[in-house]
C-alpha cells in the first residue's frame, strides 16, 4: 500500500517532469538541501536523478541506513555513471543541474558524469514547481503560522525596562524554539544570510544592509550586518519584530510592531497607511494577479498617504513588497515592479509593507497569504496594531 506521504512526493515528482518535458530536458540532477528534502522527504548528503519517464533514483553517501527500492549507495557522484552503465540506463540527452545553486566545480563536475549531454539550468524549473503548494504543503504553513501566532502573543510579557534590542529577539528567539521552531531559516541566494529574524528599534531600523530583506539593522558584528545591534529599548521608540515561523520544515513570516511607551504621531500614520495597503491588496490578490500590479498598488497608496519617503525604508529603499514562502522564505512569486510572476492557486506570499521613520523605528505589517479558489487565507493572525510595551 502506498502511503500518504509517497503520494506526496509522486505528484512532486510528475509535477516537476512536466516543467522538464517542456524545457526540452530528459534528465535532472538534484544536489542542494531544499530540493533533495523536496524531492525526498528528508535531507542527505548525496544526489537525486530524476529521469523525465520514471521515478527517481537516491544516490546517497551519508547517512547509512537509508533503505528503498531505488535507494543506492556511492562513494562519490562519478560512481552515478558506472551505476547507469551497470544497469542499462540511458543517459540523459539533456541534463538538468540546479545552476543557480551549485558552485562551478560542482557544476563541471556533474556534467562530466554524463559527456556530451546538453547542461539545462534547472533551478527555475524546480523553484516554479515549489511555489505551488500541496493540501499537505499549505497545512504545513498552517500549522507554523498557528505556532508563529502563538509565540508572537508573548513578546509583551518579554520585555523588560532597560533592554536591548537582542536582549529581546534572544527572549522572543527562546520562546520560539520552545514552542517547537526548527531554528534554521532558509533562504534561497548564497549571499543571503540571517539568524531566525530581526528586532529593530530607533534608528537602527534604518541602517542600510547588504542583504535583500526587506529592512535592515546593523547586525551585532559585521560578519551578519542585519538585525538587532544592541540599541537599547528607549521611551517613545518602536520596535519592531521580524521573526521567522519554521515549525515544519515550511516557513512562515510575520512581522508585528510594538513601542516603548508611547510613540510619535507619524508613527502611528505610517502604520495605518501599511494597514490599508493591505487591506486594498487583499482586494485584488487572486489567480492570475500580475505580481507588479501588487506592488504599484502599494507604492500608489503610500503616495496617497504623504508618507512616501519613507516607504519600504529610508535611507536605503527596498525594491518589493512581498515575495513567496515555504521551504524557503524567498520563493516566487516577487512582488516587484518588474517581476514576470502570476499570481496562482496554491501560492503562499508574504506581503510586507512597512515604512522607516528615523529615529523612531519602524512600523508596518508583514503577514503570510495562501491564495485559494475561494480567495486570500491569511495564516498568520497576531494582533496588528502597535502594541504598547511597559
Amino acid at each position: 500500500m502506498i502511503d500518504n506521504k509517497q503520494i506526496e512526493l509522486k505528484t512532486r515528482w510528475d509535477n516537476i517532469r512536466r516543467e522538464m518535458e517542456k524545457a526540452g530536458a530528459d534528465g535532472m540532477l538534484v544536489t542542494s538541501n531544499v530540493n533533495l528534502y523536496y524531492l525526498s522527504g528528508r535531507v542527505f548528503s548525496g544526489l537525486i536523478y530524476l529521469p523525465v519517464d520514471n521515478d527517481p533514483i537516491f544516490f546517497v553517501r551519508r547517512p547509512v541506513g537509508i533503505s528503498g527500492e531505488r535507494v543506492v549507495y556511492i562513494r562519490k557522484p562519478e560512481d552515478i555513471a558506472a551505476y547507469f552503465s551497470e544497469n542499462g540506463i540511458k543517459t540523459p540527452s539533456s541534463l538538468m543541474l540546479e545552476d543557480d545553486s551549485v558552485t562551478f566545480n560542482e557544476h563541471l563536475r556533474y556534467a562530466a558524469i554524463f559527456p556530451g549531454s546538453k547542461i539545462i539550468n534547472g533551478t527555475p524549473v524546480l523553484r516554479h514547481t515549489r511555489s505551488i503548494k500541496s493540501p499537505y504543503e499549505i497545512e504545513q504553513l498552517r500549522i507554523s503560522g498557528r505556532c508563529h501566532t502563538k509565540v508572537y502573543e508573548m513578546i509583551p510579557a518579554l520585555y523588560r525596562p532597560g533592554m536591548t534590542d537582542n536582549e529581546l529577539s534572544i527572549e522572543i528567539e527562546r520562546q520560539l524554539r520552545l514552542n517547537g521552531s526548527l531554528g534554521i531559516f532558509r533562504v534561497f541566494g548564497q549571499s543571503m544570510e540571517i539568524f531566525i529574524g530581526s528586532v529593530l528599534t530607533g534608528a537602527n531600523a534604518d541602517n542600510p544592509s547588504p542583504y535583500d530583506f526587506a529592512l535592515g539593522g546593523a547586525g551585532m558584528n559585521g560578519s551578519i550586518p542585519i538585525g538587532a545591534n544592541g540599541t537599547v529599548l528607549e521611551e517613545g521608540t518602536t520596535v519592531m519584530v521580524d521573526m521567522g515561523g519554521n515549525f515544519t520544515g515550511y516557513m512562515t513570516d510575520m512581522t508585528r510592531v510594538f513601542s516603548v511607551g508611547i510613540t510619535e504621531d507619524i508613527a502611528y500614520q505610517a502604520h495605518d497607511a501599511a494597514l490599508e495597503i493591505q487591506r486594498r491588496i487583499l482586494e485584488i490578490a487572486r489567480e492570475g494577479t500580475p505580481a507588479k500590479d501588487i506592488y504599484n498598488l502599494a507604492v500608489d497608496i503610500a503616495n496617497e498617504s504623504g508618507l512616501a519617503e519613507y516607504f519600504m525604508g529610508f535611507t536605503q529603499k527596498a525594491g518589493f513588497v512581498g515575495h513567496g514562502i515555504g521551504i524557503e522564505i524567498n520563493e516566487p512569486p516577487v512582488l516587484a515592479p518588474r517581476s514576470k510572476d502570476v499570481l496562482r492557486n496554491g501560492m503562499v506570499f508574504a506581503l510586507e509593507p512597512k515604512f522607516v521613520i528615523p529615529n523612531i523605528g519602524a512600523v508596518g505589517i508583514e503577514n503570510s497569504f495562501v491564495i485559494t479558489e475561494s480567495g486570500i487565507e491569511q495564516i498568520t493572525l497576531a494582533p496588528e496594531k502597535i502594541i504598547q510595551l511597559g
